[in-house]
């Protein structure tokens, strides 16, 4: 793409825009911001097809499910899922302690979340249920106060995980072939908080 002029605007977010993610259908424009907003776009009016506000805190992580019309956010207060494309709330996922910056999901289901202190966990996108949580090790000669997970992506195969952290380093993990499926006895809240 090769382009000189803005062809359109969209206004809305009263703070810094963090997060853009974009779809074939609608809403084609989902954006997230420091204001604590989740805006969805309807780009053929140019204005805002609904307003998602139930963060309480910046909203830094977005990712979009890559097979359902579902996607997820992320803030210091939680994870939270909606579906498209009116953003009806599905559920929270609680469980960090450090502000979350960044969500990555696969098409098994899989979801990851990374926070300022280096923390990562796992989910299971269906049932919200965390499976598995680390501890990003930080390159030798760093503060450990450096283990902070700022971006990540699953490879085109779903199976590996690349982190950006800022110790300087891109981290690569792969899924332990080894590893046995588990039965899951976890039971969700009976009733799933609505904020």
């Amino acid at each position: 793409m090769r382009s000189k002029a803005c062809i359109h605007t969209l206004t809305g977010h009263t703070n810094t825009v963090l997060n853009v993610l974009t779809q074939a259908a609608e809403p084609q424009i989902i954006t997230s911001s420091q204001d604590s907003t989740i805006r969805l776009w309807d780009i053929v009016a140019g204005k805002t097809r609904a307003t998602l506000t139930n963060h309480k805190k910046s909203v830094r992580g977005l990712v979009m499910h890559p097979t359902q019309y579902t996607f997820a956010s992320a803030s210091a207060d939680n994870i939270k899922q909606w579906k498209c494309p009116n953003g009806e709330f599905i559920q929270n996922l609680t469980g960090h302690t450090s502000v979350i910056n960044s969500l990555a999901v696969n098409p098994d289901g899989v979801l990851v979340s990374g926070a300022d202190n280096g923390t990562m966990h796992f989910w299971d996108w269906k049932t919200g249920y965390n499976f598995q949580r680390i501890q990003a090790q930080v390159q030798p000669g760093s503060l450990d106060s450096e283990a902070g997970v700022f971006a990540m992506a699953f490879d085109h195969s779903g199976s590996r995980l690349i982190t950006c952290e800022s110790d300087k380093t891109i981290k690569f993990y792969k899924e332990d072939e080894t590893a046995l499926e588990e039965p899951i006895n976890w039971k969700p809240d009976l009733l799933r908080k609505r904020y």
